[in-house]
């Protein structure tokens, strides 16, 4: 079907979201995504926590290493591959 698959940081949640990081190496480079569902679902594992409890976008790239670390990959093979996804689900321009 070629769906994209976004993971939000509902994945950083030792309770919650313990049960996804066995099913990263399953989805397809290809089709993976990262969200920040912002403002809500912040990354419970952040240290230190920040007093607001308002999701951001600024962390996103603590979503992406805990990805990264769940698929066995680079944090920059990862954000390479998620960038050039997103870029190609929203038709955004690429940097060449």
């Amino acid at each position: 079907m070629q769906l994209f698959i976004g993971i939000t940081g509902w994945i950083c949640d030792e309770r919650r979201g313990a049960h996804l990081l066995p099913l990263m190496r399953s989805i397809p480079s290809q089709q993976l995504l990262l969200e920040t569902d912002a403002p809500y679902l912040m990354p419970r594992d952040l240290d230190p926590m920040p007093a607001s409890r308002r999701n951001e976008s600024a962390y996103l790239p603590h979503i992406a290493a805990t990805v990264a670390r769940a698929r066995g990959e680079s944090l920059a093979k990862l954000a390479q591959d998620t960038t050039a996804n997103a870029r190609r689900l929203f038709r955004l321009p690429t940097n060449d």
